[in-house]
């Protein structure tokens, strides 16, 4: 197992452990404190596979050219695992125990299955991602795409950017007030997240 496994494994079973343990009228309230976000992925899925979908499909899966989904390439914060594993069934949940425990092989992410990614809500940084050459056969031709890809970017830094309280910065410290720690809870323990939080006077 490498590294970067042993973290991804470390923080989903905090996770899903953590939320064994809840009664079900509170991981009900967990899932309404998604319901923004939830709402905001749902508009960037339809966005991009109504505009990108068989550009991406391409670039990425066949021709492999693109960045995308390259192996250990991924970053995930600790609330994606969150979201995912509250809004994931056990067969889910344990079809990512089993790859993470697997040996990997090849030069995609772990997490990359033949019917595309394993995660039910993919971390945030795979779904906001866009390469060069699918911006450029898309939103560089069209004003009006690339106007409602502006909004998006802006919609999703009220998600995880901490110059205000965001959701990614709650489902850290949700964990962390339950005695939980991980690598992954950027907010809490990145240098450059940090400092965003100080300069706008908010507690680190």
């Amino acid at each position: 197992m490498t590294e970067y496994q042993h973290e991804q494994m470390e923080a989903l079973e905090l996770v899903a452990g953590h939320l064994s343990g809840l009664k079900a009228a509170d991981i009900d309230a967990l899932k309404g404190k998604l319901a923004d976000y939830l709402c905001f992925r749902r508009d960037v899925d339809t966005f991009l596979s109504t505009h990108f979908s068989d550009i991406c499909t391409e670039t990425c899966y066949q021709s492999r050219i693109s960045a995308c989904c390259t192996r250990e390439g991924i970053i995930t914060f600790f609330a994606d695992v969150a979201v995912n594993v509250i809004m994931s069934d056990e067969i889910a949940i344990q079809a990512l125990f089993s790859v993470l425990r697997s040996p990997q092989e090849g030069s995609k992410c772990i997490y990359l299955g033949e019917k595309g990614c394993l995660w039910q809500v993919k971390p945030l940084v795979c779904e906001m991602f866009l390469c060069e050459k699918a911006e450029d056969a898309v939103l560089k031709i069209n004003q009006d795409l690339q106007n409602e890809w502006h909004m998006l970017k802006k919609r999703e830094k009220t998600f995880r950017w901490p110059d205000q309280i965001v959701l990614f910065d709650e489902l850290e410290q949700l964990f962390l007030d339950a005695g939980h720690s991980s690598p992954l809870m950027y907010l809490h323990n990145s240098p450059g997240l940090l400092r965003v939080k100080k300069a706008v006077g908010r507690k680190q």
